[in-house]
């Protein structure tokens, strides 16, 4: 590589910079710098026809402030360039991308224009890992985004979806795709986001690979794989359960072969509870119980009695000879006719009595049955700053000394992060009842709440209509705080934040400076440092109960939900009985 200064005129943008053709760059933070003392750091260029004549592949910016340098004074001294070898687009490419992702990352659609063209060139994938410092999965996933949809793709460039909600797209059919990205055009409309996308795009059954026990080598059915080639699923539920049950038919075999009592398969529907068994050796009767969940996966507990049959078990220990097996007292289609007719009669009464009611229904929440299953919403994020921003937030230290006060009143450690985490009391769901009913109703209603509002789903219409009926107040929980100003790029809207806390006047003032002097301007105001006017109680439209977008794009979440939320309330609003007068007074009361 020749290290040479060449003349502007001598200079053109090369098509191999991976910002070619794109709208002229901001240079306002280098211009003032090449003003004083020129360009320093060398242009990478090659060869463009003549041997005067030379193309840049990386060095725009400061090409183009040269050029304004030039401009105002009429000349400027010849720039340092360093020139690549003449007809080599790959390494031209190569060069391009690593000058600017080492100065400023561009992006993965960027990247993925760039590795696209890369490979058109005949690089090979480990190639350019190597030349980037990348891992070959994430060169993968780079150039798995290809398999979007354009309008798609561009959306996740101007930050409008978020990395999570990619992902699972990229599990989509291209009609899929098609389909989803009409509703999330559609301002009426709702597009599922994030963990709701994959239920959206299997109908609610999706099923890992990592749950099948079959060997995945001899399936014959289709599997959807993800752009991160970490996951993938079975995209026809039937076929894996037909090859999933051959499996576990053929595990049940095995074990008896090898000596075991009995082998009872639980089927998705039920729940192996271990506080209803006793571990047991397979010398003394011990049983293997296979339990499968309807995501498909297996747990094996071998060696386990049920309690009754355990402790029948130790009662003939001193015995030396076995009692006569005893014919049952009555037959399994009675016992089926007596269980059904004595939970008839027990749920109407249970129907009639909210008092216990409510409790049976905390505790099946809490402890979990094979008819309920409750989830906590996840509040931890992929990005740890948004981690971190919601686990140090007013509102999660509030919420945690309401938790905290509800696992005492329970009896279960303090220190657990949950309520609802499947606790096993020692006297299992009928224990923690009857000590639910010896609690107040003010603590068990205490304890609903706190179980509720761990199990309320975040991004759901639920949160609008709760945050209007309760009349939650933003900004009593919520201040702007790093990772907030962090995710606010697009300059459209740092203007209407700017607009927001600063006024039309200061907003139009500063709408030609830099995104940073624009943030700090914003963040002076809600400080109400460097002379700024101090902002109080401000939250961005988007963040408020209800909410609003500042544009019209779309792509808000939380607007998307509140108009589906409002939609439902309009559906739902009951209309006004005919009553006389003085009947309201009556019905109130």
């Amino acid at each position: 590589m020749q290290l040479k200064n060449i003349k502007l005129e001598n200079l053109s943008i090369s098509p191999a910079n991976m910002r070619h053709a794109k709208k002229p760059p901001d240079i306002s933070d280098i211009l003032p710098s090449v003003r004083a003392r020129g360009v320093l750091v060398p242009l990478l260029v090659r060869p463009n026809g003549s041997a005067e004549s030379f193309e840049i592949v990386a060095g725009r910016r400061r090409y183009h402030a040269a050029q304004t340098v030039a401009d105002e004074c009429g000349s400027t001294a010849p720039l340092p360039c360093a020139i690549l070898e003449a007809g080599d687009d790959a390494a031209a490419l190569e060069a391009s991308l690593i000058e600017n992702i080492i100065r400023e990352n561009p992006g993965e659609v960027t990247q993925w224009e760039t590795f696209t063209a890369l490979v058109k060139k005949g690089r090979k994938l480990p190639d350019i890992a190597a030349t980037f410092g990348l891992e070959e999965s994430m060169v993968k996933r780079i150039l798995a985004l290809g398999n979007l949809l354009p309008a798609i793709r561009k959306a996740y460039a101007a930050e409008e979806i978020d990395a999570s909600t990619i992902r699972h797209l990229t599990l989509a059919s291209k009609a899929q795709q098609k389909a989803w990205l009409a509703l999330f055009k559609d301002a009426d409309s709702y597009a599922p986001l994030g963990g709701q996308l994959k239920a959206w795009l299997f109908g609610g059954a999706s099923i890992s690979i990592s749950a099948a026990l079959f060997d995945m080598t001899d399936f014959q059915g289709q599997i959807v794989t993800d752009l991160f080639a970490e996951d993938g699923y079975f995209a026809d539920a039937d076929q894996f359960w037909e090859a999933q049950n051959a499996a576990i038919e053929a595990k049940k075999a095995d074990y008896l072969d090898n000596g075991w009592s009995d082998v009872e398969i639980i089927p998705p529907d039920s729940y192996f509870h271990t506080w209803e068994y006793e571990k047991t050796t397979k010398r003394k009767g011990g049983r293997v119980y296979i339990d499968v969940n309807a995501k498909g996966e297996v747990s094996f507990h071998e060696g386990y009695l049920t309690t009754k049959e355990a402790q029948r078990q130790r009662a003939g220990e001193g015995d030396t000879k076995p009692d006569k097996p005893k014919r049952p007292e009555i037959t399994g289609p009675m016992n089926e006719y007596i269980n059904l007719h004595r939970h008839a009669a027990v749920r109407c009464e249970l129907a009639a009595s909210s008092y216990v009611a409510l409790r049976v229904m905390l505790a099946h929440a809490i402890c979990g049955s094979p008819l309920w299953a409750v989830k906590v919403q996840d509040q931890r994020s992929r990005k740890d700053a948004i981690t971190e921003s919601i686990e140090t937030s007013v509102a999660e230290a509030r919420f945690d000394e309401r938790r905290r006060a509800a696992l005492d009143v329970l009896g279960f450690d303090a220190d657990e992060s949950h309520v609802v985490l499947g606790h096993e009391p020692h006297n299992g769901i009928s224990g923690l009842l009857l000590r639910l009913l010896d609690i107040p109703d003010a603590a068990v209603m205490d304890i609903l709440s706190v179980v509720m509002a761990e199990t309320l789903a975040a991004g759901s219409e639920l949160i609008e209509t709760l945050g209007v009926h309760l009349d939650v107040e933003m900004s009593d929980y919520w201040v702007a705080d790093d990772a907030f100003m962090d995710l606010v790029r697009d300059r459209e809207l740092l203007t209407a934040l700017l607009t927001d806390v600063g006024g039309a006047t200061v907003a139009s003032a500063n709408a030609g400076e830099k995104t940073k002097t624009v943030k700090g301007i914003i963040s002076d105001h809600l400080t109400g440092e460097n002379g700024r006017e101090k902002q109080e109680n401000w939250v961005p439209r988007w963040m408020a109960l209800p909410p609003s977008a500042y544009t019209t794009r779309g792509g808000v979440g939380t607007v998307s939900a509140a108009e589906r939320a409002k939609w439902l309330m309009e559906e739902e609003e009951p209309s006004a009985p005919d009553t006389e007068p003085g009947e309201d007074a009556k019905l109130a009361a």
